[in-house]
Order: C-alpha cells, then sequence, then structure tokens
C-alpha cells in the first residue's frame, strides 16, 4: 500500500509537471492591455524582477521594474485558477511558490505550485492538492517555514513546501474559510489567520488558538494581515468593516476612521519600507493612503478603481504598482499621487470578436468582454501595434458581435441591444426599437342599452367585421448573440428570438419561426440560417419565408453555425464539425478533422480555405480541399475564432486578447486523412 501511494504521487507530480513559457511564441500578441491582475510581488534579490498573477492561472514577468512585461507561465490545467499570492524565497530567488483557488470550483479547488528553477518547470505540492488556497506567506526568520490558508483550516510547512500538515483543529467551526494569513517576522511559530468571520492567533505554531476580535466588529471578512516587521507587536487587518490597529499583537484592536463606509473592502494593505506610518489601503473604490499610521487618509484614485495588490519598490518607495481589476497595473512614481498605465506586453483580455476593415486591412477592431468601461471596443490602425478605446456610447456593454455595414458604419451586437457606430461618428448609436402588430378581436356590435331588451346577438362579433392591427414599439435591451448584416437587411438573434431589419437597423421586426433559443445566425447571398441548441431554421429568400429542418438528437450542442458560397450549412458543434447541402435536411460529420468541441468554422475567402477552431485547443485547422484534409497550425494560444487580414490570420482568444500570425509562419503537416465525411 505504501509503495502504491508513492507511486502515485510521483505519477501525479509527474503528470502535474507545467513548463514556463520563456521560449518565443509562434504567434504574438497585439493586445488591447491590460487587463485583471490579481497579485504582484518582487524578487528580493532583484527588484526590478516582478512577478504578476491573473485570474486565469496566467504567470506574467517583468524584467524592467513593471514597464514592460512577458508571458512567464500558465499554472493549472484549468483556465480560471486565481493566482492570489506569489512569494520568491529571499533566500534562494530560484524557489518560487503560487497559491492559487479555482474561480469554478471556488470550494473545493485549488493548488499550491512550486518552482525550483526560476520558473522553468512547475510542480503541484501534493499535501494540499486540490484544497481552494486563498492565503500564502513565507516566514521572514526561516525560508523553509510556509503557511497556507484554505477553505477547510490552517497548513503549515517546515521544509519549504515538501511535505505540509494541519495545524488548525479540524472541522473547527470558526477557524475556516481562511482568507489571510501572516507570520511574526522574529517568531515562525506566532501565526495570524483572518477568516470570512474574524481574526484568530496561535503562539506555539497552531496547537492552540484563540480569538483576536476585541475591538472588531463582529462577522468581519478579514482580507488582510499587515505586521510591522520592526515592531511585531503593533498590526493592521482589513476587513469588510473598515481598517483595524492592534499595539497589543492583536489583544485589543481599535478602529480607524476616515475611510468612507462604502470604500472598507479593503483587499490589500501595504507599508512604505522606508517610513512605517506611510501605509496605503487597496480597497474596491480607489487607493487610500496614510502618512500618519492612520489618524489620516487621502484617497490618491478615482474611485472606479477596484485594487487587488500594492506593491512598493525596497528601494525607492515612491514607486508604487497597483494591481487592479480590468485596468490591469497601473505605476506611480511619486508615492502615489499620480498613476499611468503600465501593461506594455500584459494582455488579459477576454476579446469576443475581431474585425477587419473591408477598406483599410491595417485597420482592426476587437470587442470585448466583461471589462465594463474599461473595454467595449478598441481599434487600431497599425495592424495592432498601438490601439485605442473606441467605446464612447457603449457605457461599459460587453460586444459580442462586430460587423461592418454595406456604408462601412460599424454595427456591434452587445450584452444590451444593438449599436451602431455610423463612419466618421465620435458615439455608438442604438439601434434596438422593435415593432409588433398583433390581430386585436373585431369591434363587437353595440347592442341595445338595456341588457334585458338586446337582441340575444347583440354582443357577438359581426363576422362581416374586419380584425384591427395593433402597433406596438418597445426597446430591445436582451443579449445580442447573433448579428449578419447584407445590404438589403440585417439580421440578429436576442432572447431566443430572430430579429430582422429592413431598414438599416432603425427597426427590427420579429422573424415568423417555429424554432425557439435562437443564439447564432449565419447569411450567404440571399441563404439565412439562425440556430439554437440543436436545431435550425433556414430561408433561401432573404427571411422572407422560412423552412424548419428537423431537429437534430436532444443531447447535441451546436456552438455556432455558417453557411458557404455554395449553400452548404456547416455547424461547429461540440460533437465535432457538420455539414449539409440540403438546407438541413441531411448531416454529414467531418471524420477528417479531430476535434472536438468545435466553436467555430469560418470561410478565408482570401485564401480559398476553412478554418476551424475548438475551445480547448492551440491549433487553428485550416483545409482547402472543403473539408477532407485538414492542416494544423500552431498558434501557441488557446484562440477562438479567427480573421485573415494580408496573408496572416489574426485570433481571438478568451483570455489573452488578439493575437497575430508571424509574417513568415512554418509550413503546416497535414493531420490523418481518411474517411471524409461520413
Amino acid at each position: 500500500m505504501r509503495s502504491l501511494i508513492r507511486f502515485n504521487l510521483i505519477l501525479l507530480a509527474a503528470v502535474c509537471m507545467i513548463s514556463g513559457l520563456a521560449g518565443a511564441q509562434p504567434w504574438q500578441p497585439l493586445g488591447p492591455d491590460g487587463g485583471t491582475v490579481r497579485s504582484l510581488t518582487f524578487d528580493p534579490k532583484n527588484p526590478d524582477h516582478i512577478f504578476l498573477g491573473t485570474s486565469a492561472g496566467r504567470l506574467y514577468q517583468s524584467l524592467d521594474n513593471g514597464v514592460s512585461w512577458s508571458r512567464y507561465a500558465h499554472l493549472g490545467s484549468a483556465s480560471e485558477m486565481v493566482l492570489d499570492h506569489i512569494i520568491v524565497d529571499p533566500a534562494n530567488p530560484r524557489n518560487i511558490y503560487v497559491a492559487a483557488w479555482n474561480a469554478q470550483s471556488p470550494n473545493s479547488d485549488g493548488d499550491i505550485f512550486r518552482s525550483k528553477d526560476s520558473g522553468k518547470t512547475w510542480d503541484l505540492l501534493a499535501d494540499v492538492h486540490g484544497k481552494s488556497v486563498r492565503a500564502l506567506a513565507l516566514a521572514a526568520s526561516d525560508p523553509k517555514t510556509l503557511v497556507a490558508g484554505a477553505l477547510d483550516g490552517i497548513f503549515r510547512s517546515n521544509d519549504g513546501g515538501d511535505t505540509w500538515i494541519r495545524i488548525s483543529p479540524e472541522h473547527h467551526a470558526e477557524i475556516k474559510n481562511v482568507e489571510s494569513v501572516a507570520i511574526d517576522p522574529a517568531n515562525p511559530d506566532v501565526i495570524y489567520a483572518g477568516t470570512w468571520h474574524l481574526p484568530w492567533k496561535t503562539d506555539d505554531g497552531g496547537k492552540t488558538w484563540h480569538s483576536i476580535k476585541k475591538g472588531v466588529i463582529d462577522d468581519s471578512d478579514v482580507f488582510t494581515i499587515m505586521i510591522d516587521s520592526q515592531n511585531p507587536a503593533s498590526l493592521y487587518i482589513s476587513a469588510c468593516s473598515g481598517i483595524y490597529r492592534s499595539e497589543s499583537a492583536g489583544e485589543l484592536f481599535r478602529k480607524i476612521q476616515g475611510i468612507p463606509y462604502s470604500a472598507r473592502r479593503t483587499r490589500m494593505l501595504q507599508m512604505d519600507p522606508s517610513d512605517h506610518k506611510i501605509v496605503y489601503a487597496g480597497t474596491t473604490e480607489g487607493l487610500w493612503k496614510t502618512m500618519d499610521a492612520g489618524a489620516t487618509w487621502k484617497r490618491t484614485t478615482g474611485p472606479n478603481i477596484v485594487i487587488n495588490d500594492v506593491m512598493i519598490d525596497p528601494r525607492r518607495p515612491a514607486h508604487v504598482l497597483l494591481a487592479t481589476d480590468r485596468s490591469g497595473v497601473l505605476a506611480s512614481d511619486d508615492g502615489g499621487l499620480t498613476f499611468v498605465p503600465a501593461n506594455r506586453g500584459f494582455a488579459h483580455r477576454q476579446v469576443a470578436t475581431l474585425l477587419v476593415d473591408r477598406r483599410y486591412r491595417s485597420v482592426l477592431y476587437a470587442g470585448l468582454l466583461n471589462d465594463k468601461e474599461y473595454g467595449g471596443v478598441f481599434v487600431s490602425r497599425d495592424a495592432g501595434q498601438t490601439r485605442a478605446q473606441f467605446s464612447d456610447g457603449l457605457d461599459g456593454r460587453d460586444v459580442l458581435v462586430l460587423r461592418q455595414a454595406t456604408d462601412n458604419s460599424l454595427v456591434a451586437a452587445t450584452d444590451r441591444g444593438v449599436f451602431q457606430r455610423p463612419a466618421e461618428s465620435l458615439r455608438w448609436i442604438a439601434r434596438n426599437t422593435v415593432i409588433e402588430e398583433r390581430p386585436e378581436p373585431a369591434p363587437r356590435n353595440v347592442g341595445q342599452k338595456n341588457a334585458k331588451t338586446a337582441p340575444p346577438n347583440a354582443n357577438k362579433p359581426d363576422p362581416a367585421a374586419i380584425p384591427v392591427m395593433k402597433t406596438t414599439m418597445s426597446e430591445n435591451s436582451a443579449r445580442v448573440s447573433g448579428l449578419e448584416l447584407t445590404a438589403q437587411r440585417w439580421y440578429a438573434t436576442s432572447a431566443g428570438v430572430l430579429l430582422i431589419s429592413a431598414d438599416s437597423g432603425q427597426t427590427w421586426r420579429k422573424a415568423d419561426v417555429n424554432v425557439k433559443g435562437l443564439s447564432s445566425v449565419a447569411v450567404a447571398d440571399r441563404m439565412v440560417v439562425a440556430a439554437s441548441r440543436n436545431a435550425i431554421v433556414v430561408s433561401a429568400n432573404g427571411g422572407e419565408s422560412w423552412l424548419t429542418p428537423k431537429p437534430l438528437e436532444a443531447d447535441f450542442i451546436i456552438n455556432s453555425v455558417s453557411v458557404d458560397s455554395t449553400g452548404t450549412i456547416w455547424l461547429a458543434a461540440r460533437e465535432g464539425v457538420f455539414r449539409s447541402s440540403d438546407v438541413g435536411d441531411t448531416w454529414k460529420r467531418v471524420t477528417s478533422l479531430r476535434l472536438s468541441n468545435v466553436v467555430s468554422v469560418q470561410f478565408d475567402e482570401e485564401n480559398q480555405r476553412i478554418l476551424a477552431t475548438g475551445a480547448n485547443s492551440s491549433n487553428v485547422f485550416s483545409s482547402s480541399d472543403n473539408g477532407r484534409t485538414w492542416e494544423p497550425i500552431n498558434s501557441g494560444w488557446l484562440v477562438r475564432t479567427v480573421r485573415a487580414a494580408g496573408g496572416r490570420l489574426l485570433g481571438t482568444t478568451p483570455f489573452d486578447g488578439v493575437i497575430i500570425q508571424p509574417e513568415a509562419a512554418p509550413a503546416a503537416q497535414p493531420v490523418a486523412q481518411g474517411g471524409g465525411t461520413r
């Protein structure tokens, strides 16, 4: 049994070994720069070397004190790993530790990753594998001692992470959901822990614990614990109820005043290494600074900045970096008085759609998700070398699809309606008026006023009366997931229905189709196809009339639909790629493409080829013979959709912005042949 356990642990370590990303990638990132940053830390022996953690398992590095960034490693197999804590061993900077938790399974999944070779390779620490690790600290007096806080308790390692033991009581009613930990700088057995309820402390390495809540408002989530390295009895904690300070090693806290209630959700406290009266508080409403140990505070950024971490250069404390939600890294060289973006080379953006201008191939438009006022649409006029936000009028909406109308205006499908930006205009304009006509009952005969003397048929409808059509107008504010434009009509799928506009988006009408839950639409000439999860509707006359082919199997999942110039319908589906040449009556699976969960099938008219991408693949698959054979083109990134421009491919990614194929891409080798379609 021991041999089996040891074998399983070795196998786990081997399977989970993760390579760094020091080598050059085949495709290059184009931005937009910025995005969400969860953590920042520096190499104690070389503060110019800074590490950055994201909410998607990506680790970046800067070798020039935060001026520029490059990809360093991708930790974990999941795409939702939140890297909240990065620690570089001050005694041996080759040792790096990263604590993570899974945003999709926040209660039951997470890890601590360790590298012993400066990030070239990484392994998982088996004793804490699968734990949702929310806090990590290394003892200043003994770099072999680490303490981790997880949702199920507190764990300690005395050998640099090789082995871990639980030091909090198992199944304790209060010492759980640990969000922060700190170790006394002189005595590694003195450990503080902040939970989603209140703070706790042990003086004997975890043998016993006691609550240190005196002076703290009950039910306070403790996000950060900061100990004064020169005076360990002095410490600060930040909680949802505010910031507290103790001069008695946690036995008594007093609440610090001066920060408004709305900004008290303080995720990070950081002390100036040269002047311990200066403390920065990173909150959900900007950065606050005190220069008198908390007696007074001043906000130094706008209230719309959500701060996840604060880093101070130990050599030059006026140099401050902020890790923020959506706006990336902000840098200050004047002690936080002013900040500028510092995101060159760092792009942690979810790009949903990419558009290449039909007139100027070097003009690119990208539509973003989840970035609110920092997202929307970005434009580049030099093939991605520089870019600017292009979102006035979108008001923080997510942009799911971008199209260019025949008059060269831009049209965006968003999570709240359709918007148009006319050529040369400075703002996006809503195009969401929906017209519905409904028949009303025919007028009734007036009859006699006295019901007792009225004829028997006085209140019945007159058979000869003509029904009245009532016209109503409403504004569509629902998510628009599909959008296609022709010179005659615009088509959009929203709230499960197909909307059609015959006046360039001024008004929309619902198409009379029998399929519900429509989520994507495709157009080629006068052929229009709209798809739901497992059914399609087809029109061969631009939407004048509709055919409803037989629905697919109940467990079939369509991700998107496409139509080529011959009228062949292509489905990108969870099970692969399918096509139909008879308007959906029969389907053939493209068996030569060995790719599951296909998210897009697109047509590169310039190079006469079909392009397919999958949800979990870094390859773009290309076919120049109508799907009989396919060539993989490795992008080095997870890629969702692609566009061709000037002989090169550009791709959208779920986390890393827009990427572009090198000018001289190596020739791809065909993958397995045979089977074609069946």
